[in-house]
């Protein structure tokens, strides 16, 4: 039996996983023209898994994620979830896939950075507003013929 799934718990993020699940991202895959993806991380404090919509970018084959949390002083628990296990499930449109995720490297993450503030302008405007380093989340796809 496979393991229950549990939705953000904010109402507009919980509906648009919802519309984006029913459609394989032909609703929600564009979220007020940004290209958004889906990411399942594993709860850390209860095991549980967790699935949230997020804006994406990409770096080659790499996908690239902001855990901005609106520019909030604390970091969103999904990334606190995937720094304590970095395996993620992830779906981008009707494409589903395995991916491991590591915050990006302070050598890494001014590139990195640019590419996601490129792609989402605000993510400056959260980092002006917190004290905060917002991190820069590389995920990247797991080959099908690997063990976890």
């Amino acid at each position: 039996m496979a393991e229950t799934i549990e939705d953000s718990p904010v109402g507009w993020v919980a509906s648009h996983v919802e519309r984006y699940l029913a459609t394989d991202g032909a609703d929600g895959g564009r979220y007020h023209g940004y290209d958004a993806l889906l990411i399942t991380t594993r709860g850390r404090r209860t095991g549980k898994l967790r699935r949230t919509a997020l804006i994406y970018g990409r770096d080659g084959d790499r996908y690239l994620l902001v855990a901005s949390n609106g520019g909030a002083a604390r970091h969103p628990a999904w990334y606190l979830n995937l720094c304590a296990d970095p395996e993620v499930q992830v779906q981008v449109g009707a494409d589903r896939f395995r991916g491991r995720t590591r915050t990006a490297t302070a050598e890494e993450r001014p590139r990195l950075w640019q590419v996601m503030t490129g792609v989402f302008p605000t993510y400056a405007r959260y980092q002006q507003g917190t004290d905060r380093e917002i991190p820069v989340v590389v995920v990247e796809p797991v080959p099908t013929d690997v063990a976890p």
